[in-house]
């Protein structure tokens, strides 16, 4: 049986690689800090309980090399995806230094780790869109010059290119991924697709009347987690490492995913959205979109969730979560959260 190591397991994609790595027959370890909360490994809870079972968890720390290179000889995985990062762009202004150690430095612990080992491991780096930053092109392929915007993007730049280093240099089969936006209801509620998708399921039954949101129009270019994972997994079954960009091609706006989210409630958006500075940025990313064709042509990879789609999947999901997790009197008054 294959073993794939994934840190940042407890996040959004690992749920979901998790998941998929599982239906494919792997014994899958993921790395977790001793710090990780019982409530910050929920997104796991999602799994059905034969897939969970079927999850190691092992304590870890991306700041702490000697942790993961006693993971490496203790488990020894063919495969590790590194997913862990502090990826909020802007709590990444807040803590800078902590985002640069966990997102950047953390990526080359686990690659001395892996190339002290002396293992055959084939290595995937989570990539981030946010890397290009202030771009001159649109749309971004493999090709177009990084310009970061943001200590997140930055910590990814550093984690990208000593991916590729240690590529070039020992010869290790490492592919970077570099992935656009992408989302679900397992998305964190402090990013701004779930904070929408949860914010109109407030107002639909109630709780709230307002939602307060940044820069309403920025650009990204949104697709679902669960086809992105699919992705990772394709580079490392390839030959030869390699990079890709991974997206749907297409960009919308954070006014146009408000209005598709309310819309499918039947709501105004305008009536209920207002634009506050609080959630502004020091230094904005006006528009991504990605040019996903090396990707389509060399792993057969295409995305399966469209953009509507993705936002009706979140919205629902929202609505029920919020209606089995609130109570409230008739006049709107919160009693509770359970």
């Amino acid at each position: 049986m294959k073993t794939a190591l994934i840190t940042g397991i407890t996040g959004q994609d690992g749920s979901y690689l998790s998941e998929l790595l599982i239906e494919k027959g792997y014994r899958v370890v993921g790395v977790v800090r001793r710090s990780s909360s019982i409530e910050n490994r929920s997104r796991l809870d999602h799994l059905p309980p034969e897939t969970r079972k079927q999850i190691i968890l092992q304590y870890g720390d991306m700041t702490d090399a000697s942790s993961l290179v006693g993971i490496i000889k203790k488990y020894e995985p063919c495969e590790v995806y590194n997913l862990a990062a502090q990826s909020h762009v802007k709590v990444s202004f807040e803590q800078p230094i902590y985002t640069s150690e966990v997102t950047g430095v953390g990526a080359l612990n686990m690659l001395e780790a892996i190339r002290i080992s002396d293992q055959e491991v084939k290595f995937y780096q989570a990539s981030s869109s946010e890397q290009f930053g202030k771009v001159e092109a649109s749309p971004q392929n493999e090709q177009t010059p990084f310009h970061p915007r943001s200590p997140y993007g930055v910590s990814k730049v550093f984690a990208h290119w000593i991916t590729v280093n240690y590529r070039e240099s020992y010869g290790m089969h490492n592919s970077c991924g570099i992935l656009f936006n992408h989302e679900s209801p397992r998305r964190g509620e402090n990013f701004v697709t779930r904070k929408i998708s949860l914010g109109v399921a407030k107002i639909k039954e109630e709780i709230d009347n307002k939602l307060f949101l940044g820069n309403l129009d920025a650009k990204r270019d949104w697709g679902f987690a669960g086809d992105y994972v699919e992705a990772m997994w394709l580079m490392l079954q390839q030959k030869q490492p390699d990079d890709y960009v991974i997206a749907t091609g297409e960009s919308h706006s954070v006014r146009e995913f408000c209005e598709a989210a309310f819309s499918h409630l039947g709501m105004d958006w305008e009536k209920h959205v207002e634009s506050d500075q609080a959630y502004t940025r020091p230094a904005e990313v006006d528009m991504l979109c990605g040019d996903a064709s090396k990707a389509r042509q060399k792993l057969g990879w295409k995305p399966k969730v469209n953009f509507k789609e993705l936002v009706k999947m979140m919205v629902d999901a929202d609505l029920a979560f919020v209606k089995d997790n609130f109570t409230y009197k008739h006049s709107g008054f919160r009693l509770s959260k359970r």
